[in-house]
Order: C-alpha cells, then structure tokens, then sequence
C-alpha cells in the first residue's frame, strides 16, 4: 500500500495558496516602516488574522482525513514494538510533541532526529516499528536520504505531509494529510498553520489511539506519577495513613481521663473506641468533650462506650486517598478512622496528611 491510501485535498481545496494578509475577514493597518512605527492597533488586528487563519485550517483538515488516518490508527494499535516519530526543523519540535503525547496515552513512542539517525540514531529502529515521518515540504533532505534504509528495515512508514507528490509520500505505506491552504505569516513562509495542523493532527492520532485502547485517567496517572493526577490516582489511605502506637484508640470501658490522656498524646482531636479483636464501636472527639463540659457532666463517672458515637465515618486502607479527602469534605470532618476488609481498626487519617501528600 502506498500514497493512494491518503485522502487528498478537493480541487477547490489546494494544499498551497498564494496567501495575501487581507486574505482574513480582519481588516490589517498598513504597517509603518521601521520598529519605531509600531502600531498595537496593527498587532492585533496581525494576531486576530492569525487566529482566523489557522481555526480555518483546522477546520479544513477533518475534511482531508479518511481511510489513511484509519490505516495509521490500525497499524500503530498493531505495532508491537514502537511509534517513532522523525522531523526536522519546526516539524521537529511538532514531532517531538507528538511522540510524548502518544507515549503518555498508551503508545510507547520516541523521537530521533533525522540528522542524528543518519549518524548512527538508526539503531533505534527496529523492524515492526511504526514510523511517523512529518514534513510540509515532503522533500526535506535529512529525511529523504533516510527513505531507502527504512524501507530495508521494514518499518511501517506513515508520512505526515502537506504535498501529496513529494518524495515522501510516495515512499510512505500510509499517508496523512496535513496541507493548509496558506500560512499565518503575512509574508507565507514562516511555518504557522502547517505546524498547527501538524500538531492537531498528532492529537487526533493520540486521541483515536487512546480510545481503542481503552485508556483510563487510572493509566494516564501510572505515566504521570510526579503530577497532580498522578497523586490523586495513585496515592492509597495505607500510604499516608497514621499505623501503631500513632492510632488514638481506647476500649469500650477506658475512663474519661484515659480517653483524655490518648487524645492528648496522639495530637489528632478524637479516638476511637475499639473492641478486643479490633472491630470500631465508635468515636469520641474534642467536640464531644467540650459538649459534656457545657452540660456540666460528671466526666470522671464516665467511661468511652457512654460517651461515644456509634457507627463513625470509617474508610477502608485500600480506598484512594482523594476518596477519604472527599468523605472528609461531605461531612465536614477533619479526621477519620482507618480499617482493613474485615472492619478492624488500621490506621488513623488526617487532612493534614493529605496536605502534605499534596492530594488535596
């Protein structure tokens, strides 16, 4: 399969155009020579045109996919080794991009210059792997000269291409279309709109990719261990959790200055009380005193199991520890009491624990 897999612009949508500045719906000033002629008024009418230009070309590029974004969808699902991405120039650094998204959401990918894999980088590609290959052009040198020691590698070679005859993509096993009817740049040559397809265009490979795989926020977490979500997704009560001796809890018979005493020495502003073999009966916080105090209780003729609230807020160790944040949040609490499977008592949590681990 060669280029005829890819769906190429109608006539009436070329990949290149003669591009003008007042080509936009946005009228431009003229510009004033020289940089003490600057003009704001100019700069962002420049900006709004830029925008304009390349909403258009994003729009135009869903028209231009069709069977080859499918065929490259397939072959990097069935790719057993791995995506790797190669541009030079600005489609270099799109490249680059698009090689870490892919890797992020499920498809092992990497980038190799094509200068560096001319002198030696080569190595990296092995055969099965799925190669995606982006220039505008088609015809940048560092690539071209690659075409022949890819094809002896018996690589995958999709091509990312705004010029559907380029060397490129007639070497290419699959082609993607990438054309843009001009460029932001008032003078058409810097690349603006062509590596805003490119880059959108990678995203939608990403997005297609990740959804036949049945991504979830749960592996995007296990890939971003160090960020916000990594934490949230990863981060379990039993890692953070307060264990032994730092867990407040008496027995149902503990005197009031006993319960007093453990409150004190384990800082968390409750305990819970607690049977023999561990199963939680109840709670008693500071609130709870300060109440009995108020009502002018006899606190010394008291024991835990008269005082204490039955059938506490408890979360489970394996739970994650944004859940025991939320739990913590719906009922206005600030503490919880921590239990294995069985309902046995485990662990003490804080939401102070939780600011330190940075889940909330």
């Amino acid at each position: 399969m060669r280029a005829s897999a890819s769906l190429w612009p109608a006539p009436d949508l070329p990949p290149t155009v003669p591009a003008s500045p007042l080509s936009a719906t946005t009228q431009v000033p003229e510009a004033a020579a020289g940089p003490e002629g600057f003009s704001a008024e100019r700069a962002l009418a420049l900006a709004a045109q830029t925008f304009e230009i390349e909403a258009r070309a994003l729009q135009a590029l869903s028209a231009r996919q069709g069977e080859g974004f499918v065929q490259a969808v397939q072959a990097m699902l069935a790719c057993r080794g791995r995506t790797v991405v190669m541009g030079i120039g600005k489609s270099g650094h799109v490249g680059r991009k698009i090689a870490a998204t892919l890797a992020s959401t499920g498809t092992p990918s990497f980038f190799v210059h094509p200068a560096e894999a001319s002198h030696g980088d080569l190595g990296m590609v092995t055969p099965g792997d799925v190669v995606l290959a982006i220039s505008n052009s088609g015809e940048v040198d560092e690539l071209v000269a690659l075409l022949p020691a890819l094809r002896r590698l018996s690589v995958t070679l999709v091509a990312m291409t705004g010029k559907p005859t380029s060397s490129l993509a007639r070497h290419a096993d699959i082609v993607l279309s990438s054309a843009v009817d001009q460029e932001a740049c008032p003078l058409n040559l810097a690349p603006t709109a062509s590596t805003t397809a490119q880059m959108a265009l990678g995203d939608a490979l990403a997005v297609a990719l990740l959804d036949a795989r049945g991504f979830v926020a749960a592996d995007f977490a296990r890939s971003h261990p160090g960020g916000s979500l990594g934490r949230r997704l990863l981060t379990h009560v039993r890692d953070l959790m307060r264990q032994g001796d730092a867990v407040p809890a008496v027995g149902p018979t503990a005197s009031m200055s006993a319960m007093l005493r453990e409150m004190s020495a384990k800082g968390l502003g409750f305990t819970a009380v607690a049977a023999d073999d561990g199963q939680v009966l109840g709670i008693f916080t500071d609130g709870d005193l300060r109440r009995l105090i108020e009502r002018g209780a006899d606190l010394l003729a008291l024991q835990a199991q008269d005082v204490m609230h039955p059938g506490p807020k408890l979360v489970r160790e394996d739970a994650l520890a944004v859940d025991a944040a939320g739990l913590m949040e719906q009922h206005r609490i600030t503490s919880v009491i921590v239990v294995n499977e069985a309902g046995r008592i485990t662990g003490a949590l804080n939401s102070n624990d939780l600011m330190r681990a940075k889940v909330i």
